[in-house]
């Protein structure tokens, strides 16, 4: 698969579960502003790689009702210690069951079932906890780390989108985009997220796009800004992140895939409803679109 889109628009869509874990009323408030598509993390208190046939049946149903797609999986894929026996936990989870190393493939098999079964292709995953610095070791060791990951998605015909997390090893756009390729496989693109680059301390645009420019299957979009060198997360378009500049970027590059909102900010006595709102109206503009009620 070569990186999303040539020619065409982006597409709006969120992970749902930043709006509410009530799957259906997250979709029907993507309805609202037009989104096309659907990024399933959280659904109903259960992560992705936990959801039951049952719920998975449920949620194709609600989809269908919406008439919206799903963008991607947003997996929990290697946030876990490399080689490690042990089931640790260094991050944020969202639900997801700690798993060791070893069982990170299982979960990888049952990921590739349910891409199929929500009829997408795109599978988000990382590049296991951060502990210490980056080495030029422990980058040979996630690219070795990588090889089974990739069989297994193209016995599957995935792809398995590679997210920049300040969490893991590989936090910013250059770490990212060199592991990426250096990697060199269809099946392995870059999930960009400008929002943890700027977290791991790097200008995401213009800076940290260059270095994953050419590799882009999907992006999540969140923004903030440093108050005395702590960072807050806020509406998009209001932090410090250029994503005028980012977007119009995507655009030349021929970028058409989804434009995915993690918006992370819940403002002062409100909920993530409140706070993903004003940023998917803030989205629609920025991408060219005007949302359908004006």
């Amino acid at each position: 698969m070569k990186p999303a889109g040539r020619g065409g628009r982006m597409k709006l869509s969120a992970i749902t579960d930043e709006i509410s874990q009530d799957f259906e009323h997250a979709l029907a408030v993507l309805q609202e502003y037009g989104a096309h598509g659907a990024e399933l993390r959280g659904l109903w208190g259960t992560n992705i790689g936990d959801l039951s046939d049952e719920q998975v049946k449920r949620a194709k149903r609600a989809l269908r009702t919406a008439g919206i797609a799903v963008s991607c999986l947003a997996s929990p894929f290697f946030k876990c210690d490399m080689n490690s026996s042990e089931a640790a936990v260094a991050g944020r989870m969202h639900l997801a069951s700690a798993r060791s190393y070893d069982q990170q493939f299982q979960l990888l098999e049952r990921l590739c079932q349910l891409a199929h079964e929500f009829e997408t292709r795109l599978i988000r995953v990382f590049a296991f906890w951060r502990r210490g610095n980056l080495t030029p070791e422990i980058e040979d060791h996630i690219v070795a780390a990588f090889e089974k990951p990739l069989t297994i998605a193209e016995q599957h015909d995935v792809v398995l989108c590679l997210e920049n997390e300040h969490a893991c090893y590989l936090g910013t756009g250059a770490e990212v985009g060199r592991v990426a390729r250096r990697i060199s496989s269809p099946r392995l693109l870059v999930c960009w997220d400008p929002g943890n680059a700027l977290s791991a301390g790097e200008v995401p645009y213009p800076d940290g796009y260059e270095h994953v420019r050419g590799l882009v299957a999907h992006v999540h979009v969140k923004d903030g800004s440093r108050t005395n060198g702590e960072l807050k997360w806020c509406v998009v378009g209001e932090g410090v992140i250029d994503y005028q500049g980012q977007f119009a970027a995507l655009r030349k590059d021929n970028y058409s895939g989804y434009i995915s909102l993690e918006t992370h900010y819940v403002p002062p006595g409100g909920t993530s409803e409140d706070g993903s709102r004003p940023s998917l109206a803030a989205l629609k503009r920025l991408i060219g679109e005007q949302p359908a009620n004006g």
